[in-house]
């Protein structure tokens, strides 16, 4: 064996062991629950508004609000980062995800100023989210519109 080819080797077990394994059983359950978890407090949250009178779409409001401002309450706390290290997508997919990606850069860059700390950064995360979420919105009224001058949808 050459050199060339012993340090290929090397290298190769060297990133073997340093490469964290993953278990994958194991991360899904996790964000299971923490998904689950969040969504429960949502429909509590819901439910606790129901029943002050709220109609359905007053207390979905309400209940999206609270999320979110728990969710940058927890990330200003430094807390939701561990919550979602622990649960990984079933913290960052629901609506306290997209919170947290808001106000971490938010919180994270606040010491470069107001314009170009939180003005420029505040979106570098959930940015490319809304961008594309505008756009696809666009072009799906776009073919639904279509759809309807031409008499596919009624």
């Amino acid at each position: 064996m050459d050199v060339k080819e012993k340090k290929i080797k090397e290298y190769n077990e060297y990133v073997k062991k340093v490469t964290p394994t993953h278990n994958l059983p194991l991360n899904m359950l996790k964000a299971f629950l923490v998904g689950g978890a969040i969504c429960t407090i949502g429909q509590w949250i819901t439910n606790f508004g129901l029943a002050q009178g709220l109609t359905k779409e007053v207390a979905g409001g309400w209940t999206s609000l609270i999320l979110i401002a728990l969710s940058i309450l927890l990330t200003g706390l430094n807390i939701y980062p561990s919550i979602a290290k622990f649960g990984g997508a079933g913290a960052l997919v629901p609506i306290t995800g997209f919170a947290n990606s808001v106000a971490a850069p938010a919180i994270e860059f606040q010491k470069e100023g107001q314009i170009f700390g939180i003005g420029c950064k505040i979106f570098t995360i959930s940015g490319p989210v809304i961008l594309y979420g505008i756009f696809t919105s666009w072009l799906l009224g776009l073919g639904y519109y279509i759809l309807m001058k031409v008499g596919v949808i009624l």
